[in-house]
């Protein structure tokens, strides 16, 4: 089962590729499935804002930990600590993840600057959340 620890925070805003209206479950309008893009991987890019991190090579800095329901409004950033983590495909654990296309982790070596993230639990499906080490 999939947990957090020690986990450290910061307050960013959130641009437009993770501040996205997922809306109540089931109500007219709300995104399917309703996660938005919580517990994917981030990278800064503005001042004081964050947005996804889609490549290996981004500057990772952190997990988002909450739904940002339009751009500029605030994200929880989880950047030290085990934190809950969005698979994006089957992965073991112990391993270094990285970003996919959809900022979800999968297994791999990060060639960019920033935070590493190393798998605390094994992943075994596709858009599982598991738990992720935050490394500094």
């Amino acid at each position: 089962m999939a947990y957090e620890e020690n986990l450290k925070s910061l307050s960013h805003n959130a641009d437009a590729s993770v501040g996205i209206y997922t809306g109540v479950p089931g109500t007219p309008g709300a995104a399917v499935p309703n996660s938005g893009k919580q517990y994917c991987a981030l990278k800064l890019t503005g001042a004081n804002q964050v947005g996804l991190a889609v490549a290996a090579t981004d500057k990772l800095y952190g997990i988002l930990q909450n739904k940002p329901q339009a751009p500029g409004h605030a994200c929880t950033v989880g950047v030290s600590g085990i934190s809950f983590a969005r698979a994006g495909a089957a992965f073991a654990a112990g391993v270094e993840v990285i970003p996919d296309a959809t900022g979800r982790f999968v297994a791999g070596a990060s060639t960019g600057t920033g935070l590493k993230f190393i798998s605390v639990l094994p992943a075994s499906v596709a858009d599982e959340v598991t738990s992720v080490r935050i490394v500094g």
